[in-house]
C-alpha cells in the first residue's frame, strides 16, 4: 500500500531526526495509539508510559517500516507489543488475580453485552482479571488469533482459549452483578 506523499515526506524527515517532524509524527498518532494502550492498563498514566515507550521505538525502528501496510497498523502493532511487555516485566500496577470460581449467568444469554454501551462495557472490561483482559482485548478488539496471543504473552494456546472463555463467563457476571445492584437500589 502507497504511503501518501505528505507522510512520505513526514517518515523521511523522521530518519532524519528531524524533532519538528517528530513531534508532527508523534501529534498524528498519539491520541489514536493512548486509546490502543489504554485498553491495556488500568490507569492513564500507565498508558501514557507505554506510548511514550512505544514512540521512542517508532523513531528508533522507522527505518524497519518497509510500507507493506499501514503506518498506522505498524505503530499499533508496537503500542501492543509495548503494553503486553510492561505486563510481563511488571511495571503496570497488577490486580491481585484469583479467579473466582466464575459462576454460569443465571439465564446465558449472547445477547446481554449486545445491549450495553460501549462505555458500560469498557468498565466492566476494565474489572477483569489481567490475564482475562488482556487475552479479551487482543483477541476480540485488536484481531489477533489465539496462536498469536501464546506467542506474545508467552502462553499455551489453550490457555489462551480458556482466559477469553473465562473473560467472557466474568463479563457476564460482572454485568449481572451491576444490573441485580441497580434493581435493588
Amino acid at each position: 500500500m502507497p504511503v501518501p506523499a505528505d507522510l512520505e515526506d513526514l517518515l523521511l524527515r523522521c530518519r532524519r531526526r528531524e524533532p519538528a517532524a517528530q513531534r508532527a509524527l508523534y501529534a498524528r498518532y498519539a491520541g489514536q495509539m493512548l486509546g490502543v494502550a489504554r485498553r491495556y492498563t488500568r490507569t492513564v498514566p500507565e498508558a501514557e508510559d507505554i506510548l511514550q515507550d512505544a514512540f521512542v521505538k517508532v523513531f528508533t525502528y522507522l527505518d524497519d517500516f518497509r510500507a507493506q501496510g499501514s503506518l498506522e497498523g505498524w505503530i499499533r502493532r508496537i503500542v501492543v507489543t509495548t503494553a503486553i511487555t510492561y505486563w510481563q516485566s511488571g511495571k503496570m500496577r497488577r490486580q491481585q488475580v484469583v479467579l473466582d470460581e466464575v459462576v454460569e449467568p443465571i439465564a446465558p444469554d449472547a445477547d446481554v453485552l449486545d445491549r450495553l454501551t460501549v462505555a458500560e462495557v469498557l468498565k466492566l472490561v476494565e474489572q477483569l482479571p489481567d490475564g482475562c483482559r488482556l487475552v479479551l482485548m487482543l483477541y476480540a478488539v485488536d484481531g489477533y488469533t489465539h496462536g498469536e496471543i501464546s506467542e506474545l504473552l508467552g502462553i499455551q494456546e489453550s490457555t489462551s482459549k480458556a482466559q477469553l472463555s473465562r473473560a467472557r463467563k466474568q463479563l457476564n457476571v460482572l454485568h449481572q452483578r451491576q444490573a441485580n445492584f441497580i434493581r435493588h437500589d
